[in-house]
């Protein structure tokens, strides 16, 4: 029996995007190679290549014989550009990039980290794709031990909307585009979640779920900043986030789009059905 060779390298592979990507594309029998530093995290059903961001020679050592890579990181530039330089230098033809707003003058550093590693994989000459999503709901966990402690959470994104993307649904998207990418060559595809959703429709959301009032206490960034510290974000983090919640309010994330279900055939997963899933985790 000859064992079909994984032609896809998915990098993340033990996050919540690029882990479901594996699953997927495994199960449609796509083989896909995951590129993970732990070993013992690593999705089942894939090829295992252990290799680190900061390490060029395992990067290449996991782009052998591979066509197309999914890119998930917590985009560092540095190390998002090594992955494309080791594609480049191997022959890749394809690269799907996950990635967020992006904005070489943003005064949020991930913003301005994403508009740097665009503009390189551009330059590359490598076929892209781009999938920019709007922010997860799986974010929300982080609010789960203070809404078990307090019956309330704290956020400085005011009454602005936005349009929760499932990670799943980011999954689901680049997996499609993944068995057939040459139609999506030089395409930007904008992800969210079927309605737009303020802070104060988690809580009703939250309340009605858990039978109990939860409270969405509004603060200024400057002070949800310091919060973030005092819980032991580190500082350029806290910042980031503080910055993007800020913008936030302003209005910065009530987009939506319907590219998770032209690619994908299925309706994005709202932010009801989310709490009602993972509700424990917040009770």
């Amino acid at each position: 029996m000859t064992v079909q060779q994984p032609n896809v390298l998915v990098t993340g592979a033990t996050g919540r995007v690029g882990s479901e990507a594996v699953r997927l594309l495994t199960a449609a029998r796509n083989p896909a190679r995951a590129l993970v530093r732990d070993a013992s995290r690593a999705p089942h059903g894939a090829e295992i290549a252990v290799g680190d961001f900061d390490r060029p020679d395992t990067l290449d050592a996991a782009m052998r014989g591979i066509d197309t890579v999914l890119l998930v990181s917590p985009a560092v530039p540095a190390q998002e550009i090594a992955v494309i330089d080791s594609a480049v230098r191997h022959g890749v033809t394809h690269i799907v990039k996950v990635t967020s707003k992006a904005s070489a003058d943003s005064p949020v550093d991930r913003r301005r980290g994403q508009a740097r590693i665009e503009a390189h994989l551009l330059a590359s000459g490598v076929a892209y794709t781009l999938l920019r999503s709007n922010a997860y709901p799986q974010n929300l966990f982080a609010l789960a031990p203070m809404v078990k402690q307090t019956r309330g959470f704290l956020m400085s994104a005011g009454d602005g909307r936005v349009g929760l993307t499932d990670a799943r649904d980011v999954a689901a998207a680049a997996a499609a585009i993944l068995t057939a990418p040459a139609p999506h060559a030089a395409k930007t595809y904008l992800l969210t979640g079927p309605e737009l959703v303020t802070y104060a429709d988690v809580a009703r959301e939250l309340t009605d779920a858990l039978g109990y009032p939860v409270e969405y206490r509004r603060t200024s960034p400057e002070d949800h900043r310091s919060v973030m510290i005092l819980a032991g974000l580190p500082e350029p983090v806290a910042t980031s986030n503080a910055q993007a919640f800020g913008l936030i309010a302003q209005g910065d994330a009530a987009w939506l789009s319907d590219d998770v279900e032209s690619l994908t055939g299925d309706r994005p997963r709202g932010l009801h059905a989310f709490i009602a899933e993972n509700l424990g985790d917040f009770a």
